[in-house]
């Protein structure tokens, strides 16, 4: 008999056991993709307009759950209540946008070069979806992968964060409230290395969508391609908020503070690196150091809380090590670059906000995500310099400037080599109805939210309809000599 294996969700905040989950190897796996491959021959056949209205049942019971979401997500994942709140938000404006879709779901009509034809394209589900999602944003990544591929007509077999398996399993159970056939989603617990593998390898799962780690993506690419699966990476980013000498500095702190501290500095569009004028550089760096240690750390629950813990041992381990890489290169520590450990702080995994001053380009602080709270000021000279030192890593995936003058602002329109581009704001802030995801190394090409999702999870049917009676041969010459 084999032993059944479990794990603990715990919270990063305190360490409590929120719960015991059921870790899925590879029988388990294998089930829930039967169970799904089952369902989509149901589910394809359902009008996309029925399928729209179910994800639309769907974002008024997440209305409904927002508050319980919102403080489970705090206990679970460590965020602040208005963070945790916001990231139930974006679930709810992801479903309700893609229940939209399901009216549209467009494809094309051209003419045909020859008479009495008809030409069109229409998209058609692809089969079983495997998504893989992270912890960092536990509600709001699984809409942005299951509305879009429920409402085209695919099933799913959801491998969620093993940090954050009781929101997702909620977010399951919520989906079914909502009217979603039975089978239709599959959830399997577990860690990416067995559980996650196993779905990556299965052959009946054609697409698989996942966000989380460089590293982790290239190897699911490469485990993917025996079968030419359909590969959706969403991955890492090493994000610049460009500030100019003609800047609003009051604005651009506002905006430095919460793309680089926000979510503890857990997110792929976390702004770890500021790249300023250096007219502006020392009042920045002031500014920025006074805002920094102002903020207080506690559990995301506590209404004055600011930061919340980061996720695990592992998170903070790696977190400090950077602070060590960073003053070891020669950057000077502005502030934080410790772990919290006074009083109920030590219960949990809390890093002060860290600024780092006399960063250069090259070094690795500047280069390598850190994943926390920490973010590095880079002097240059003109605005020439700062785009260079913006484009000059591997990851594209969001963007910033702060300026006054409208034409540098369209210049860093066309110039920043990302994804996404902000004026005047920070690099954080996506909205579901654009395309959501980053160039070079962040990704392969595709994105998320938006109707740029839809691609993801259909394939383009090209049909044509003759009326003419006859056989017609395209491409063939049929001309009359002269003609």
């Amino acid at each position: 008999m084999v032993e059944t294996k479990t794990f603990e969700s715990t919270s990063p905040a305190t360490g409590e056991v929120l719960g015991t989950l059921t870790e899925a190897d590879e029988g388990a796996v294998d089930r829930a993709v039967e169970t799904a491959a089952a369902a989509f021959e149901e589910w394809r056949l359902v009008p996309a307009p029925r399928r729209g209205e179910i994800l639309f049942r769907f974002a008024h019971v997440l209305e409904r759950e927002k508050d319980a979401l919102t403080d489970l997500m705090t206990r679970e994942m460590g965020k602040v209540k208005a963070e945790a709140g916001g990231d139930v938000q974006e679930a709810i404006d992801m479903s309700y946008y893609m229940a939209g879709e399901g009216r549209r779901l467009w494809g094309q009509t051209t003419p045909s070069e020859l008479q009495n034809k008809f030409n069109m394209s229409v998209r058609a589900p692809v089969g079983v979806v495997g998504a893989i999602t992270p912890w960092n944003f536990p509600i709001a990544i699984p809409s942005w992968k299951l509305a879009p591929a429920l409402v085209c007509g695919n099933t799913v077999v959801l491998k969620p964060a093993e940090d954050t398996p009781l929101l997702a399993q909620r977010f399951v159970e919520l989906l079914t409230e909502a009217g979603l056939p039975e089978g239709v989603v599959q959830i399997v617990h577990g860690y990416g290395q067995t559980t996650g593998a196993a779905l990556v390898r299965d052959r009946r799962v054609p697409v698989i969508t996942f966000t989380g780690s460089r590293e982790t993506g290239i190897a699911v690419t490469k485990s993917a391609a025996d079968n030419l699966k359909h590969v959706h990476l969403e991955l890492g980013g090493k994000n610049a908020i460009i500030v100019m000498d003609d800047a609003d500095l009051d604005l651009a702190v506002e905006g430095i503070v919460w793309s680089a501290f926000g979510t503890s500095g857990q997110r792929c569009t976390a702004a770890s690196r500021v790249i300023a004028h250096a007219d502006v550089y020392d009042a920045l760096a002031k500014r920025l150091v006074e805002r920094a240690e102002s903020m207080r750390l506690g559990p995301g629950w506590e209404d004055d809380t600011d930061i919340g813990p980061v996720i695990n041992k592992a998170a903070i381990e790696k977190i400090h090590s950077y602070t060590q890489i960073g003053t070891g290169e020669g950057a000077k520590l502005l502030t934080g670059g410790e772990i919290a450990s006074d009083g109920d702080l030590a219960k949990g995994f809390y890093y002060r906000p860290t600024v780092f001053a006399d960063v250069e380009a090259g070094m690795r602080i500047a280069q390598e995500e850190i994943f926390g709270p920490t973010t590095a000021l880079i002097r240059v000279g003109d605005f020439d310099e700062a785009i260079r030192v913006a484009n000059g890593i591997k990851y594209g995936l969001s963007s910033s400037i702060f300026t006054r003058d409208v034409n540098r602002a369209f210049r860093a329109m066309r110039d920043l080599q990302a994804g996404i581009t902000y004026i005047n704001a920070g690099t954080t802030g996506a909205e579901v109805h654009l395309p959501f995801g980053g160039t070079k190394d962040t990704g392969n090409g595709h994105r998320e939210a938006g109707q740029a999702a839809l691609d993801v999870f259909t394939e383009w049917k090209s049909i044509y309809v003759d009326y003419s009676g006859k056989l017609q041969r395209a491409q063939i010459d049929n001309q009359e000599p002269g003609a």
